[in-house]
């Protein structure tokens, strides 16, 4: 592989460009989009999406995501925004047509960069939720208590602690019930598994793209779209997800969405258990998802 560092206009760090080898012709771009635990260029699942993608004649400009400057998640537009910067930095040192891969949270970056701008000729999606971050959070969080053995009682109340921290953030909840459910929350076994602090954050602080639909977005997509999940899918809900997916592909008219489901995976396509604490090489990657990418990426070739 052939790798240089570029500029993207609106980012302040350089990007990572890698190349087709020189004997291979390039037929188009990918722009990867990061997962919420990984933000920076330098990772397994781009540095994959690179080997495999490059001997097929596809360039890869990867970069680190932009901080938020609250210390927050940083916000879909704004990634969206560097998305499209991207692309058509790609698509400028390149000549051929560039598209966009997210892993989870950048799976709804991606889809609104798509949904905004006919320059994304492609969408390859990884894990993307079909709901809201909400209701992805309560399903993932409920879903692992679920395979630890907790029962119904356990997930009820970490349900209404999410809900009542929920109404919190949207400035409609009651903070000091929230914080008496937060408390007794923290005493619990399961507690690391709810993915909440063990305070409320100040009044001031919400959570921007909490209540973020993305159906009305992805009715707007338009282009050929790859969807992959792990059929042992622990974080967002498939089902849900391919069902939003089907509705807003009749929206929109879009008859090229095509649905892999990755035996023996989870979120990430690694197979087996998820990787402990998200440590993953390439070579952890399962052989069934790279003949996914192989194989879609070849079409017409």
């Amino acid at each position: 592989m052939r790798s240089s560092e570029i500029a993207i206009p609106t980012l302040d760090g350089p990007g990572l460009l890698v190349m087709p080898p020189e004997d291979v012709p390039v037929r188009g771009g990918v722009v990867p989009l990061h997962g919420a635990a990984f933000p920076q260029r330098d990772q397994p699942l781009f540095e994959h999406l690179a080997r495999t993608l490059t001997p097929l004649g596809y360039a890869v400009l990867s970069f680190d995501r932009r901080p938020s400057p609250d210390g927050d998640d940083t916000s879909l537009e704004v990634q969206a925004d560097d998305a499209l910067a991207a692309v058509a930095a790609l698509a400028a040192r390149t000549e051929a047509p560039v598209g966009l891969f997210g892993f989870s949270q950048g799976a709804w970056a991606a889809a609104l960069g798509a949904a905004r701008s006919a320059d994304v000729a492609f969408l390859a999606l990884v894990g993307g939720s079909g709901v809201s971050p909400a209701l992805q959070m309560r399903y993932y969080t409920d879903e692992l208590l679920r395979r630890a053995g907790y029962g119904e009682e356990a997930r009820a109340q970490l349900l209404a602690l999410r809900v009542a921290v929920e109404d919190v953030l949207r400035g409609t909840g009651d903070r000091q019930e929230a914080a008496d459910l937060l408390a007794e929350a923290a005493t619990q076994p399961w507690f690391p598994m709810a993915y909440l602090p063990p305070e409320l954050p100040p009044p001031d602080q919400g959570w921007a793209d909490m209540d973020y639909d993305p159906e009305p977005t992805l009715s707007r997509v338009t282009c050929p779209t790859l969807l992959i999940y792990g059929a042992d899918e622990e974080c967002i809900p498939p089902e849900a997800s391919k069902e939003v997916w089907r509705r807003a592909a009749r929206v929109s008219g879009n008859s090229d969405v095509t649905v892999v489901d990755l035996p023996g995976c989870g979120h990430i396509p690694v197979e087996g258990e998820p990787p402990v604490d998200l440590d993953f090489t390439v070579s952890d990657l399962s052989p069934g998802y790279t003949a996914a990418l192989h194989g879609w990426f070849s079409r017409d070739a």
